[in-house]
């Protein structure tokens, strides 16, 4: 019995030893509780050696700038990875795609630029947990985030953290592929307003955290889609810039109405004007900032409601483009005479032009007058003697056509103005 304990004892201290030799350079190994820690170790990229063993790995401020399909390849019982503040600026296609158990991923304090569509794609979407605060570079990364999460395959996704990346607009339909998404956190960014559309898909959202933003008021439209939200949300709302005058009353109403919970409402104070500041948006009535309400704000409008508006629109507009074509109309006959007489004129002006342009080519295309200019070229170069000057007569006299009416008037006759006369 004495002999079973020694060796027992032995294999356990030869087996401890045998994992801590397969810990990786600089880091620290668990093995009661299967973590790996890299932290503040220069390193540049993720180690290869870490031990199979492994469901947690905390690897934090180093220089690693990029994770690849091939960072994680080996690892395929972690269910844990923190990699924040490792200065990360690309995550490439299926980086984690072969950690089949993974269910918390933490790359916040990191400078992400470049995300590729299937960055998160995972088989089976294990990942609950996804942390991204203050990780997104610019729009750019915003934009390549929107896509990952439409083609991640985030279906099983719990919480998401992305507060404190200087946000100033959420595309619509950003998270309407993450159906199980119970927790979203947009805290500490620039949102200013919010559109139709922005949650949609939203069915099971049970925090909604919209605090150290932008928003100076809440609009139709944002109070519109807070409100199809539902009574399950816990929205949070306050440290905003709220301007007190008569654009929030809308918000004031519905924060005392709405079946929406805010949960922070006693702490919704007014930052603007002088007056009012810091106090409290739940006791600001209508009155006390000088506005007068006739009817209650719509809130919450239906789709029907849209729609119809929508089309009283196009009918007004279509009434307005007939009455202008008619005043058209209407002023084309008042002066029909003005424009018959605009009309002949250019007519006339046109005929006249192409009268001349006509007389013109036929002067141009006159045979006799290509006779006339070879005869006057030729007599230039010949000398002037008789029988050579006959004879060119003749051959002359041959090429013209044959209705010419020729007089030949002797030699020695002498011709005075007026004195000659042809009876045809």
């Amino acid at each position: 019995m004495h002999n079973l304990v020694i060796v027992v004892l032995f294999g356990a201290l030869l087996c401890a030893l045998h994992q801590c030799l397969e810990c990786p350079s600089g880091c620290r190994c668990f093995a009661d509780t299967r973590t790996v820690k890299c932290v503040s170790k220069d390193l540049r990229a993720i180690p290869q050696d870490i031990p199979g063993y492994t469901r947690n790995v905390i690897i934090t401020g180093n220089n690693i700038f990029r994770i690849g399909s091939e960072t994680f390849q080996e690892l395929k019982n972690v269910t844990t990875i923190i990699l924040s503040n490792n200065r990360i600026t690309e995550v490439a296609s299926h980086s984690f795609s072969t950690l089949s158990y993974l269910r918390s991923l933490d790359m916040s304090c990191n400078h992400l630029a470049l995300i590729h569509p299937e960055a998160l794609n995972i088989p089976g979407s294990p990942l609950k947990e996804l942390n991204l605060s203050h990780s997104l570079y610019n729009y750019t990364s915003l934009t390549d985030l929107t896509t990952a999460l439409r083609w991640g395959g985030l279906g099983g996704l719990h919480s998401l953290d992305l507060s404190g990346n200087r946000l100033v607009f959420l595309p619509p339909g950003m998270f309407s592929h993450l159906p199980s998404l119970q927790h979203l956190l947009l805290g500490n960014n620039s949102l200013a307003s919010v559109y139709n559309g922005t949650f949609f898909g939203l069915r099971r959202l049970e925090l909604l955290d919209l605090t150290r933003n932008s928003f100076r008021a809440f609009g139709s439209d944002a109070l519109g889609e807070l409100e199809r939200l539902g009574q399950v949300p816990r929205i949070l709302l306050s440290h905003n810039p709220y301007v007190c005058t008569c654009e929030i009353q809308d918000f004031a109403v519905w924060l005392k109405s709405s079946r929406a919970q805010v949960g922070d409402a006693e702490a919704l104070t007014c930052a603007s004007p002088w007056e009012f500041q810091d106090r409290p948006l739940q006791g600001l009535g209508v009155q006390v900032i000088g506005c007068h309400v006739t009817s209650p704000p719509l809130v919450g409008i239906r789709d029907e409601g849209d729609n119809l508006s929508l089309q009283t629109s196009y009918v007004l507009l279509g009434l307005v483009l007939g009455f202008v074509g008619m005043v058209f109309l209407f002023v084309l006959y008042l002066n029909r005479q003005g424009i018959k007489k605009w009309v002949v004129e250019t007519r006339d002006a046109c005929h006249d032009v192409l009268e001349g342009y006509q007389h013109r080519y036929e002067i141009d295309t006159d045979p006799r007058r290509e006779y006339l200019s070879k005869d006057v070229r030729v007599e230039e170069k010949q000398p002037t003697n008789g029988s050579f000057g006959q004879a060119h007569s003749d051959n002359r006299l041959s090429q013209l056509p044959t209705d010419t009416c020729l007089v030949q008037i002797p030699s020695d006759t002498q011709l005075k103005p007026g004195s000659i006369s042809v009876d045809l």
